[in-house]
C-alpha cells in the first residue's frame, strides 16, 4: 500500500489574520514616525521650521516603506537593476529613519534623566542648607562653651541660645519643605538601564545609547518585515485569483465542447489543459500575439509578475531572443 503526500495548498488569507498583519503595520510605521518627529522638531524653535522639519520626517518615513514595498515588487518581477536601486534608495532613507529614532528615543530617554536628576540637586540642595545651619548651630555651642568659662552667662550664653532656638526652627522648617516634595517616581526604562548598567558595569550613558540603537533597528526591522508580507500576500493573491478565473473559463469550455459534439460520434478523448506556459509559447510562435507582455498579460488575463516568469523561461529555452533596445522576438531557429 502506498500513500502519496501532496504538497500544502496556500490560500490567500482570511480578514482576521490581514487585519492583524495592517494594524502592526500600522503602529510600527507611526511609531516610527513619531520618534523622528521628535528628533526633527527639536532642531528649530521657529514654527514655521517645525513644520517644515515636521513634514521632513514624515515624507521620509512612509517614503522609505514604499520603497521597501517596491522593492519587493521589483524582485518578484526578476528586475534586477531596479530592485538593487529600490535598495540602494531604500538604505539612505532608513539610515535617516534610523538616525532620527535614535535621536528622538534618546532625546525622550534624556528629558527623563533630567527630570530625575532636577528632583535630585533640589534635594541636594535642602540637604546642604540643613548641614550649613546645623554647623552654625554648633559654632554658637562651642560660642556658648567659651562664655561660660568667662563668667559671662546671662549676657553670651543666653544670646548663643536664642539664636540656636532659631536656627532649628528654620531647619524644621527645611526638613519639612525637604519633605513635603513629590517623590520621582523611576520610570520603567531608567529602572532598565540603572540595573543593565549594574549588570553590564557600564555607564548610564553607554547603556542608554546602546538601547536606543537596539530599539530603533528593531522598530525599522518589525515594520519593514510587516511591509513585505503586505505585499506578498497581495502578489500572491492576484495570482491565485488568476488561476481560480482561468479554471472557471477552462471548465466553461469544455462543457460547452461536450454539448456541441454529435451524439452518435464516438468520444473523442478530452484534449490537453495547456498550461499558461505553453499557451503563452503557442501564441507567440503561431503569431497570434506579439512579443509584448503587456499584451500577453490582457490577451490572457494573466498577472504581470507570471507573464514576466514565462518570459524568462522562453528566453532560457532559445524559443524568445532580446534586442538591445529590450524589445523581444521569436528566434527564426527556435524549437517547436
Amino acid at each position: 500500500m502506498t500513500t502519496h503526500t501532496s504538497a500544502p495548498v496556500r490560500f490567500p488569507k482570511e480578514w482576521f489574520a490581514l487585519t492583524i498583519v495592517y494594524s502592526f503595520t500600522g503602529a510600527a510605521i507611526l511609531a516610527s514616525i513619531i520618534f523622528s518627529l521628535l528628533l526633527f522638531l527639536s532642531i528649530d524653535n521657529n514654527p514655521l521650521m517645525k513644520w517644515l522639519f515636521g513634514a521632513l520626517a514624515v515624507i521620509f518615513e512612509l517614503g522609505k516603506f514604499y520603497v521597501w514595498y517596491e522593492f519587493g515588487e521589483r524582485r518578484a518581477r526578476r528586475d534586477v537593476s531596479g530592485a538593487l536601486s529600490a535598495l540602494v534608495f531604500y538604505s539612505i532613507l532608513a539610515a535617516i529613519s534610523i538616525g532620527g529614532s535614535i535621536g528622538g528615543i534618546n532625546s525622550a530617554t534624556n528629558t527623563a534623566l533630567n527630570i530625575q536628576a532636577q528632583h535630585q540637586r533640589e534635594t541636594a540642595r535642602y540637604d546642604e542648607q540643613i548641614a550649613a545651619i546645623e554647623r552654625q548651630i554648633k559654632l554658637n555651642e562651642t560660642a556658648a562653651m567659651k562664655y561660660i568659662e568667662l563668667d559671662r552667662i546671662s549676657s553670651g550664653v543666653k544670646r548663643m541660645q536664642e539664636a540656636n532656638t532659631a536656627l532649628r526652627l528654620q531647619q524644621d522648617k527645611l526638613r519639612l519643605e525637604r519633605d513635603a516634595r513629590p517623590v520621582s517616581e523611576q520610570s520603567s526604562m531608567l529602572g532598565l538601564m540603572s540595573s543593565l548598567a549594574d549588570g553590564l558595569h557600564w555607564s548610564v550613558a553607554q547603556v542608554q545609547f546602546a538601547l536606543v540603537c537596539f530599539l530603533s533597528l528593531l522598530l525599522d526591522v518589525f515594520a519593514a518585515f510587516f511591509v513585505g508580507l503586505i505585499g506578498e500576500e497581495n502578489r500572491f493573491r492576484r495570482r491565485w485569483l488568476a488561476e481560480q478565473q482561468e479554471k472557471v473559463r477552462q471548465a466553461e469550455r469544455d462543457a460547452a465542447n461536450t454539448a456541441e459534439l454529435p451524439q452518435l460520434e464516438p468520444e473523442l478523448p478530452p484534449e490537453p489543459v495547456l498550461t499558461p506556459f505553453e499557451r503563452v509559447r503557442d501564441a507567440l510562435l503561431n503569431g497570434h500575439l506579439r512579443c509584448s507582455k503587456k499584451q500577453v498579460a490582457q490577451e490572457l488575463q494573466l498577472p504581470p509578475e507570471h507573464v514576466d516568469s514565462i518570459f524568462h523561461q522562453l528566453m532560457e529555452q532559445g524559443i524568445l531572443g532580446q534586442r538591445p533596445n529590450r524589445h523581444y522576438y521569436v528566434n527564426d531557429m527556435s524549437p517547436t
